[in-house]
């Protein structure tokens, strides 16, 4: 049986479902009292509950972040903000402990893991020069490192925040980048290539995805994954080197260093240093492709920034700063 499908549900929807509960918050009104918001999600999102108060405080005996729950409730729209919430109207039962099945609670990528594979491995293949071939397999001819890679979100809030949704984010920074490089023609398509790869390595050590969902591992917060990714890739070189199996250069790691470091773009956006090669430029230009276009993406899909029937968005979108429009019309269909 498929998932509730929480972003399409509708004001008046009656809900009994099992679902992850994602966040509990303790609030206060104004003479003190307190009250429970919870966050409730499954593969397809997440909606939040309307007020919880004290009253029924029992209500929520042993609901915890990382718990999967039955939930009883009713589909309602706050009326300050437009937003749907869910009106708890029992109990909230607790599933026995070892009944997490976090996986099915997750959002996921809609392409199968294996369909994904195949394109990243075909863009592998594709490599010509056998150093930066090198370079790639020091991670991904690694099974246990790709075991992880893809199940690993592209971020935890924001555009690919979903399980495969690193995988999906690498396959479309490598094939953008290819074509960019291929249009500008005096660029090194293989580089940059491999530069996108290997951009966002280190968010399989950034990120967690747990009994609470996805979240942050402290190094994400300490050093962060731009920083991360170039330390496993000196890490692994090293080990090659050890091993006798790197024939890669002092001068080619550091470049290959250089891309990781410099795909933000700016010390503002995360990077210790601009692109200074035309590879790393495109690299950082086909990164910010493939996020912009999931952000927007997702965005014209989210029932809370359209209201019924509207074309623009009532408010901005977090993830774009902008107000956006959805298109009421399709260009193949034949206008009356």
């Amino acid at each position: 049986m498929p998932p509730l499908n929480l972003p399409q549900l509708t004001a008046g929807a009656t809900v009994s479902a099992e679902l992850l509960v994602l966040e509990r918050t303790e609030r206060t009104t104004g003479n003190g009292d307190p009250f429970w918001v919870l966050t409730l999600g499954n593969s397809t999102g997440s909606l939040q509950s309307a007020p919880v108060w004290k009253d029924n405080a029992a209500w929520l005996d042993g609901v915890e972040k990382g718990r999967v729950v039955q939930v009883l409730g009713q589909v309602e729209v706050y009326a300050k903000t437009g937003v749907r919430q869910l009106k708890v109207t029992g109990p909230v039962r607790v599933l026995p402990t070892g009944s997490e099945r976090i996986d099915e609670f997750l959002p996921r990528v809609e392409y199968a893991t294996e369909r994904l594979w195949d394109a990243l491995d075909k863009l592998r293949a594709g490599i010509s020069t056998p150093r930066l071939a090198e370079a790639v397999n020091l991670f991904f001819a690694d099974d246990a490192f790709r075991s992880r890679f893809e199940r690993t979100p592209g971020a935890v809030r924001g555009h690919h925040a979903r399980l495969g949704g690193l995988l999906l984010h690498v396959c479309e920074v490598a094939s953008i980048g290819q074509q960019m490089a291929k249009t500008m023609r005096k660029a090194n398509v293989d580089l940059v290539v491999v530069g996108a790869l290997l951009h966002d390595v280190g968010k399989v050590e950034a990120y967690t995805v747990d009994a609470k969902g996805m979240g942050y591992d402290p190094r994400n917060h300490l050093i962060g994954h731009v920083v991360l990714g170039c330390l496993m890739f000196t890490e692994r070189v090293a080990a090659a080197r050890t091993a006798g199996s790197c024939t890669l250069s002092d001068a080619q790691v550091m470049e290959l260093q250089h891309m990781i470091l410099s795909h933000h773009g700016s010390l503002e956006y995360g990077s210790p240093v601009q692109p200074m090669t035309i590879e790393a430029e495109l690299l950082h230009w086909a990164d910010e492709s493939s996020a912009k276009a999931d952000s927007f993406a997702e965005a014209l899909g989210d029932a809370e920034l359209f209201a019924p029937g509207e074309e623009v968005s009532a408010r901005k979108s977090w993830q774009l700063d902008r107000r956006l429009w959805r298109r009421p019309f399709k260009w193949d269909e034949i206008s009356s």
